[in-house]
């Protein structure tokens, strides 16, 4: 079956996954978050595969959740159009807890390829994976998203001053706190992504996936499952006021969410 909202590609022993709404910024539609787990399992499954590369088309890697693109809205299925908590806990817990686990503990090694912004969801897309490489001009934004991850991606402390301000974490900064594997310029992004990846894909597929398996797991015995499961709950607490507001019928259309709108300010002064 086609994808619509993403590319597939297979190189030899890597699997490249590219987010392709570049009109909007690749902000991810319930159908993207759908053919994403599928391109992780086709990819999962392909004996020859040894590394998945998941990449955005155009400026940006993904400006995180889709609040309502005419794609979205017209999404029946979508968890923009759920109503009721339990019925909106339920989506929320299924689209973007179980699946980014799922994708977290993918049997392969992992790549994000990201440039320009990594907001919100987007960052949880990234810090699901195994390795980050980021151009020059990444931008990332951690949130107290579904799939929360900060405090194992960059610390307790930094997590909470980041937080706190809700402010982007630049390439730079996050090499120096261990987000990012490697920063390089724009232009070179593509071809240093898959020269990693093209190494990793030299080891023997068993002792990565093993590898992989140990990391990680040392990583859930020391309570990242658990804290990030805990975490959709607060997640969700923090949200409910809104979604109050959106089952009794208020408008929902949104440009920004606020801690995203509060980073862009700061940013780049905009009043918008």
């Amino acid at each position: 079956m086609a994808y619509t909202t993403l590319l597939y590609d297979k190189l030899d022993r890597i699997a490249k996954i590219t987010l392709n709404r570049p009109k909007y910024r690749n902000a991810q539609s319930t159908a993207m978050l759908k053919e994403l787990d599928r391109a992780f399992a086709e990819a999962a499954e392909d004996r020859e595969v040894r590394v998945v590369i998941l990449a955005g088309a155009g400026d940006h890697f993904s400006s995180g959740h889709d609040l309502g693109t005419p794609d979205e809205r017209a999404d029946k299925s979508s968890y923009l159009n759920t109503r009721g908590l339990p019925n909106r806990h339920w989506k929320s817990w299924e689209v973007f807890l179980d699946n980014t686990l799922r994708w977290r503990d993918l049997p392969k090694a992992t790549i994000a390829q990201v440039q320009g912004y990594c907001i919100f969801g987007g960052y949880m897309f990234a810090s699901a994976m195994d390795l980050i490489v980021a151009a020059d001009d990444a931008m990332f934004l951690p949130s107290l998203t579904q799939y929360f991850s900060a405090p194992w991606d960059i610390g307790a402390r930094k997590s909470k001053e980041v937080l706190f301000q809700s402010r982007f974490i630049d390439a730079r900064e996050a090499e120096r706190l261990g987000l990012v594997n490697q920063v390089v310029p724009r232009a070179e992004l593509e071809s240093a992504t898959m020269a990693l990846a093209a190494k990793i894909a030299e080891s023997d597929e068993y002792q990565l996936r093993m590898v992989k398996f140990a990391v990680n797991q040392a990583q859930d015995a020391m309570g990242f499952r658990t804290s990030v499961r805990n975490s959709h709950s607060h997640h969700f607490l923090a949200r409910m006021p809104a979604y109050i507001k959106w089952d009794q019928g208020e408008d929902t259309k949104v440009r920004r969410l606020p801690g995203v709108e509060q980073a862009i300010k700061k940013m780049t002064g905009d009043k918008h």
